[in-house]
């Protein structure tokens, strides 16, 4: 009998008649079998078996191996790594188990798994940069492994946090002309200030580092200084790690202004209009921020034509001498592209009408950038959904057709809200309403509301439907029953009980424009008491106690806003008129204007400038509006 093993490989070669394993216990005897390089009927040489024990090992599955002969037997006596049974994490509070749990199983550290002691090392490495990127320098990572039956071990890897590095001061070498303040603004990582210790906003992150040395260089591309280079960024940290000493060492180079702006190539459309959707010009400071608005202004207005996957290269020519940059953008339309099939993915609730109807962009038509936008919008603009994500694939084996893709995510389109409460003037307070945004899917809205205080009842019936024609026209219709105490208001000692019913069309004249047209009947009654303010008891014997109103309504709107509820771009224009008819018991007309602007600043940040203008008065009979 002869033994092999790592340290002795030299024996007499001979012709295998058998192959037998010894020492698995988990591992298959079929999974050895398919590692192993020589076979029954080979010849088996010094060779061989260091070819075999190189294969073996290389697996990972063994921790020892040692070849025998006995005749012409050759036996492959192996020793299985154990398997880790499991894994335990503690301390680690700022990564979640799971998020470290899922990394670790990447790197094949996880239950079931072959143990090696050289991967847990490498693990606690791995744990170590995790926690390193977070700016945890001080983090200790202690492993424990205990031995268990059946070849098994269980590891517990102990985290010790510590806290976070604090940074003291950013320091700037080599700017010139932009101040420190300005750069330090283009940075989210900061020295922090009076409310650091709740916003977080000083401690240090490499990975938040890195993401500032691209918005530092980004910054001085976009005012001119093309040849500018952030050339090192040293971190200092104190022999504690709780404290962070930034330097950022960067070369400014000279500010470049644009020299001269021309178009290049199958431009589609004038020169002239291309040139004013640009907004890098002529006599401008170059930017690059500037230089990819006016590439993508240009590819939007062609694409419009239907070229949506229009080139558009800028080429710039520096010239160093004069500090200036001429730009050339050479346009290539490509081939004009058609809608094969207009698809929506993601409305399980919601019918396929409901979307379709919302389009812009058509099947069959050639594509249009603005088109594809504001149908993207109007799906938006439905608040049936959390968001709205378009794709326009190629179809397959064509070289002029797309399909238009449309993701959604729903939300939930019924509410249901339930209130109590208290105040001074209403007393007790209860109010209930079920709204239904998008009924069974089919876009109608239907809502039953119901309010109740000392100072007012209210019962109120609404439906809405936002395509009673296949053309757009809305109805709107609503039933409601209130009472009012305006004593209990600190107003006047009367009571009114009101039943109302509208209806209301809504006609689209283009696609921001829309006219609203309908009618209300009213039917009012006051009741007085011994204390009735002497103008109740006045405007009672003028009109009676009893009204029935009949109203008109019309209104116009101009609405280029993105979205109806929370929109943060867009303009918003109505004015509106409401008369009643002379058949009334009561006479009086009202008009109201409303403006609404929203520009978005920066991100996160929105202006809004709104104002509303309202003028009522009574005609016929009726000298002023009534006091309620």
């Amino acid at each position: 009998m002869v033994l092999l093993h790592t340290k002795a490989l030299a024996f007499e070669a001979f012709v295998i008649k058998d192959i037998r394993l010894e020492g698995l216990r988990r591992i298959s005897a079929g999974t050895v079998f398919n590692y192993l390089p020589v076979q029954v009927s080979e010849r088996f040489s010094a060779d061989e078996a260091k070819a075999t024990i190189s294969a073996l090992f290389k697996t990972g599955l063994f921790k020892d191996i040692r070849l025998k002969r006995e005749g012409e037997v050759f036996i492959v006596q192996v020793e299985e790594r154990p398997a880790i049974s499991d894994i335990t994490l503690s301390g680690n509070e700022d990564l979640e188990t799971e998020e470290l749990t899922r990394a670790l199983k990447e790197i094949g550290f996880a239950e079931g798994e072959v143990f090696n002691r050289s991967l847990l090392e490498r693990v606690e490495l791995v744990l170590q940069h995790q926690y390193f990127n977070l700016g945890k320098y001080a983090v200790r990572i202690k492993s424990t492994v205990t031995p268990l039956s059946r070849n098994r071990v269980a590891i517990k890897i102990d985290i010790s946090e510590g806290v976070m590095a604090q940074i003291k001061r950013i320091n700037f070498v080599g700017n010139n002309t932009i101040s420190d303040e300005d750069l330090l603004d283009e940075m989210k990582s900061s020295t922090g200030g009076w409310f650091s210790s709740l916003t977080q906003d000083n401690q240090y992150s490499s990975l938040q580092l890195a993401a500032d040395k691209e918005a530092l260089h980004s910054y001085y591309l976009d005012h001119g200084y093309i040849n500018s280079n952030i050339d090192s960024i040293q971190v200092s940290i104190t022999p504690d790690k709780k404290d962070v000493y930034i330097t950022i060492n960067l070369t400014e180079g000279d500010k470049y202004t644009v020299s001269d702006v021309k178009l290049v190539g199958n431009l589609i459309v004038s020169e002239a209009e291309l040139v004013d959707k640009m907004t890098i010009k002529s006599g401008s400071v170059y930017s690059r921020k500037q230089l990819s608005k006016s590439q993508e202004a240009i590819a939007e207005r062609i694409g419009d034509e239907g070229y949506y996957f229009a080139r558009i290269n800028a080429v710039p020519e520096i010239d160093s001498e004069n500090k200036t940059v001429a730009l050339s953008f050479f346009v290539d339309p490509g081939k004009r592209i058609y809608v094969r099939r207009i698809n929506f993915f993601g409305n399980d609730k919601t019918r396929d009408e409901v979307l379709r109807r919302e389009m812009r962009q058509m099947e069959g038509s050639q594509i249009a950038t603005k088109d594809i936008k504001r149908s993207t919008t109007r799906l938006e603009r439905l608040n049936y959904f959390e968001q709205v994500t378009v794709e326009t694939p190629r179809v397959p084996n064509t070289i002029d057709q797309v399909d238009v893709n449309y993701t959604v995510e729903e939300r939930p389109s019924g509410n249901l809200l339930a209130g109590i409460g208290y105040s001074q003037t209403g007393g007790i307070l209860f109010n209930a309403s079920v709204v239904q945004d998008n009924f069974l899917g089919s876009g109608k809205r239907v809502g039953v509301k119901f309010n109740n205080s000392q100072i007012s009842t209210l019962y109120r019936f609404s439906y809405f439907n936002p395509y009673t024609t296949i053309d757009g026209v809305s109805r709107n219709f609503d039933l409601s029953y209130s009472t009012t105490d305006a004593a209990q208001a600190n107003l006047s000692r009367y009571t009114m009980d009101k039943y109302g019913t509208g209806l209301n069309y809504g006609l689209p004249i283009s696609e921001f424009n829309q006219i609203n047209i309908g009618g209300a009947v009213d039917n009012i009654k006051l009741n007085t008491t011994y204390s009735s303010a002497q103008e109740v008891f006045d405007f009672i014997d003028a009109n009676g106690n009893n009204y029935n109103s009949y109203r008109l309504n019309t209104s116009w709107a101009h609405d280029t806003r993105n979205r109806v509820f929370f929109p943060d771009k867009g303009t918003l224009q109505s004015f509106g008129a409401q008369i009643t008819l002379p058949v009334s018991d009561l006479n009086y007309y009202k008009l109201t204007y409303r403006h609404q602007w929203l520009y978005p600043i920066v991100k996160d940040y929105i202006l809004l400038l709104k104002g509303q203008v309202a003028f009522g008065d009574g005609y016929g009979d009726n000298e002023h509006l009534p006091f309620f």
